[in-house]
């Protein structure tokens, strides 16, 4: 059985604007709680970069650290756009784990 992608995106067409939503699935850890059962404690992990395209190509890049919250959630419109474009999100952590989204504009 496949595994289910925890994160999720939304995009409609609006006027010819792409409204992007997405909810990522990340703990996003600052390095500065402690765990409440042993009080260690926990390492930072947090998304450091994400990449997002319209059709494979480039439309926006962020560079992110830990002082993003937990299960970041990220909007933003893509003008020109039309049925069919494909709307993806790839990110990688700080602890070089990846994770990506992917949504056709329908």
């Amino acid at each position: 059985m496949a595994e289910k992608n925890p994160h999720k995106i939304r995009v409609r067409l609006q006027d010819g604007v792409i409204v992007v939503k997405m909810l990522l699935s990340h703990p996003m850890e600052t390095g500065s709680r402690k765990h409440p059962s042993t009080g260690e404690p926990i390492p930072r992990h947090f998304i450091r970069e994400i990449t997002c395209e319209r059709n494979g190509s480039q439309i926006l890049q962020m560079d992110w650290g830990w002082g993003i919250s937990t299960n970041p959630y990220l909007s933003f419109r893509v003008r020109d756009g039309k049925k069919g474009d494909v709307i993806s999100a790839h990110w990688v952590d700080n602890l070089g784990e990846t994770g990506s989204v992917e949504a056709k504009v329908t």
